[in-house]
């Protein structure tokens, strides 16, 4: 498939928004599946997991490639729920555009807020879909603002709604000036254009100027057509709107209601115009792992290959990898370099993933996105190349667990067994992490939220027929510098008959809250040519160590550590181990004097709610140490704004749920590790 006609797109949205509705329609227009599942129903193509059937909320992204027009589109259906935000994250990572999906009626919500910053941070263009047009007060023009004012966006209406709430009956193409409505008989597969009337034309006019407007702004050859009042081909206003759609100075907004089968195929057109192909994306920045040089990786098909995992997959016990390929091709039997691991793997199998299903493949090029069999050790953020030419991309973020559970096997046959499903899972799911206490042989396993962890258990039942102890969820603690101080250590003696010797001496002092550990060397502390650089890489090493456990025994976060100065013996001994072991010693030493702070997972809070049980959330917040920061009007709800400590807000949910009439919607996010006072 040539890159120029090849979408890899993501499908992002708040919870309950309707994105997988959305995708649903999508693989039955693209005649990818025969039959519409619903998520209420638990049928949904997308959601395959029993987890998520039960639930009806998407847990894991889902890959499928489907064809529209001249184009083959991968699409991935990423998690709305807030613990699975991590998942969205490395979904975008590897996609070149996205399609956010925002309900109607409640417009921008706390985690489409969320996930819309996600794709801000990749810098991947965008498609707006107002879903749920048909629902009593929806409101077009409102999400439009909404957009505006809390995301920053430029929304640009492409379609544009024929009645809203229980009269949306079809959309207005602003660009081709066209009726369309959607055969209710045939699921809405049929389309029929019809040229404006003079009911429409007065209805679309004032969207078709704002349109013309801000794409006269990206062609002198429009502007002037615009000025003249001469007529504008419908080819010069898709390029324009396809060059500001790539430069992400516009989004192009359409108006839908998934669930009616109405407005879903000018969003699929929208993607073939105006979403880019991997060639229209910028080069990727990589290094080279032997030499540091930096260098870019260009989708081309006939170079060497080099490719990013952003997901680990352990189905039928069998790790799978999703890859994306930024250049090069990958066929079944080649040999690449996982430059993380520095080792080859030969490629058993490679696949086109359909959700759950899978299809053989030959061989995947540049721009695609495959999966493939054969790999023992590669992770999540591992790139692999051809061999001889080592080059890391850039990884994934690193997110950090908030809650823990321990999960304590019933005798000796199952604590095994909890072992390797444990590192199944890790495997999946980089935010997991697990540890096993010496003796009781119980493990504590960590992840972003309760949720996130009740799914684990729920999937150590199903699918490996265990069922251990679950104790009470724990919040994960951090601990930092409370003040500034400085100490010095030395290291001095014998090691399997060979002597060893370093000397440290550091400065460590708190940082702002978020910036985790550095280790930096000061100006003088060694002068370069007369020190090896693998002594000084282990000086830096035995700091960073040092901060796995502070003097509270929680790992060090928020610290800068500044080594002041490095020495040998007298006798000029000094050694790598020395090192790495006096530079540990001192900062450990440092930390004891500074003091420890304890810090714990700090959650935001977005509260929408009903103002009549306005009061009853705002005491049960109080009763939990949050402390309310913002209350305001959104979609004719009320919505707060509150961080609390992790700690008080087990079982918080539930108490709302109760105290208004599972009326409130909620949404809990970390926000940061911090000392309460």
């Amino acid at each position: 498939m040539d890159c120029q006609h090849l979408r890899n797109i993501g499908i992002i949205a708040h919870i309950d928004a309707g994105k997988t509705t959305f995708s649903e329609r999508i693989l039955y227009y693209s005649d990818m599946i025969h039959r519409m599942g619903e998520v209420h129903e638990g049928a949904a193509t997308m959601d395959f997991m029993p987890e998520e059937q039960a639930r009806g909320i998407t847990i894991a992204s889902a890959c499928i490639s489907f064809p529209w027009r001249d184009c083959a589109v991968n699409l991935v259906d990423t998690p709305g729920h807030v613990d699975f935000t991590v998942e969205v994250e490395r979904c975008l990572r590897v996609l070149d555009a996205a399609v956010g999906i925002f309900c109607a009626v409640s417009g921008v919500e706390p985690q489409s807020e969320t996930v819309w910053r996600q794709a801000d941070f990749f810098g991947i263009p965008r498609l707006a879909v107002i879903n749920k047009m048909d629902r009593s007060g929806a409101c077009f023009s409102a999400v439009l603002e909404d957009m505006r004012r809390r995301l920053g966006a430029r929304p640009l209406a492409v379609t544009v709604p024929l009645g809203e709430g229980g009269e949306f009956r079809g959309v207005l193409d602003v660009v081709r000036q066209e009726t369309l409505l959607f055969g209710a008989q045939e699921q809405g597969r049929t389309v029929t254009r019809i040229p404006y009337g003079a009911e429409e034309s007065a209805l679309a006019a004032p969207w078709r100027e704002a349109l013309l407007d801000a794409l006269s702004l990206e062609d002198d050859d429009l502007l002037e057509r615009c000025l003249t009042g001469a007529e504008i081909p419908v080819d010069m206003l898709d390029a324009a709107l396809r060059k500001a759609t790539l430069a992400r100075r516009v989004t192009p907004v359409f108006a839908a209601s998934a669930l009616r089968n109405i407005g879903v195929q000018p969003v699929l057109d929208a993607i073939c115009r105006y979403l880019p192909g991997p060639s229209d994306i910028p080069p990727q920045k990589a290094v080279n792992v032997e030499t540091g040089e930096e260098s870019v990786v260009v989708a081309d098909p006939a170079g060497l290959t080099c490719a990013l995992i952003f997901k680990v997959g352990m189905g039928g016990g069998r790790r799978t990898l999703f890859l994306r390929l930024y250049s090069g091709a990958v066929r079944e039997g080649d040999r690449l370099l996982n430059c993380a691991k520095g080792r080859e793997e030969r490629v058993m199998r490679l696949f086109r993933m359909r959700a759950d299903r899978r299809e053989n493949l030959e061989q995947a090029e540049a721009g695609d996105i495959v999966a493939v069999q054969g790999f023992k050790e590669a992770e999540t953020g591992d790139t692999l190349c051809s061999p001889g030419l080592p080059l890391a991309l850039e990884g994934l973020r690193v997110r950090l667990p908030v809650v823990s559970l321990a999960f304590e096997p019933k005798n000796s046959e199952e604590g095994e067994k909890l072992g390797q499903a444990l590192e199944a899972f890790r495997a999946e799911d980089p935010t997991l992490a697990v540890e096993t206490e010496e003796g009781s042989g119980r493990r504590i396993v960590s992840g972003m939220g309760e949720l996130h962890l009740e799914i684990l258990a729920d999937r150590l039942h199903r699918e490996w027929n265990i069922s251990p102890r679950v104790g009470n969820p724990q919040v994960v603690r951090r601990e930092s510098a409370a003040a500034t101080a400085e100490s010095r250590g030395e290291f001095d003696r014998e090691l399997g008959d060979k002597p060893h010797y370093g000397c440290a001496e550091v400065r460590v002092s708190p940082r702002e809250r978020g910036l985790g550990v550095v280790v930096e060397f000061a100006p003088g502390a060694y002068t370069a040519g007369e020190w090896r650089p693998s002594l000084v890489a282990a000086a830096e090493q035995g700091a960073r160590d040092a901060c796995w456990s502070g003097p509270s025994g929680l790992e060090v976060t928020d610290t800068a550590v500044l080594v002041t100065g490095i020495r040998r013996r007298s006798d000029g001994l000094c050694t790598e181990a020395g090192m790495h072991m006096a530079a540990q010693l001192a900062v450990r030493t440092a930390l004891e004097k500074a003091g420890s702070l304890v810090l714990e997972p700090i959650m935001r809070l977005d509260i929408s709610v009903p103002e009549e049980f306005l009061g009853a959330t705002l005491a049960l917040l109080g009763a939990r140490q949050a402390k309310v920061e913002e209350v305001d009007d959104h979609a004719g709800l009320k919505l707060v704004r509150a961080p609390a400590p992790m700690r008080s807000l087990f079982g918080f949910a539930g108490a709302l749920r109760s105290a208004t009439q599972g009326r409130a919607g909620l949404i809990m996010q970390f926000l940061r590790f911090d000392a309460m006072h």
